[in-house]
């Protein structure tokens, strides 16, 4: 997961050593749940949901893998678990005027400015797209 994290050309963390494979395993024993997508037995895209906060941790595709639909079918799986286990509305932030933005957009998530330079969304149990 964190080779494909930091593979990625938008939402780049600025600081590498922020996001630990400790902490990976740690948030997935205690705040929630990864989905993983393979393409010829290697993991090209992830999806972390917080359980805690009914919200989407990560969901990162690898370069060359984007535009298979990858995200999408792990959104739904991320999303629909956090439903499923209970919560009303679901929410993320992203970069703003990224291709993030505009994927949560299309997939018919509430938009909502956090600050100059994040975009925050939401998707309601009541508007989740099949």
């Amino acid at each position: 997961m964190s080779m494909i994290r930091l593979s990625v050309t938008e939402n780049r963390l600025s600081d590498p050593a922020r996001v630990t494979a400790d902490m990976y395993e740690r948030y997935l024993e205690l705040s929630g749940r990864g989905w993983v997508a393979e393409s010829d037995n290697e993991i090209v895209a992830f999806c972390y949901a917080d359980k805690v906060n009914a919200s989407i941790w990560a969901l990162f595709v690898s370069p060359g893998h984007e535009g298979r639909g990858l995200g999408q079918a792990l959104l739904k799986l991320a999303t629909d678990w956090l439903f499923a286990i209970g919560h009303d509305s679901i929410r993320l932030t992203t970069g703003v005027n990224t291709r993030a933005d505009r994927f949560y957009s299309a997939q018919g998530w509430s938009r909502a400015p956090v600050s100059a330079t994040d975009i925050g969304y939401s998707l309601s149990r009541s508007r989740t797209v099949e």
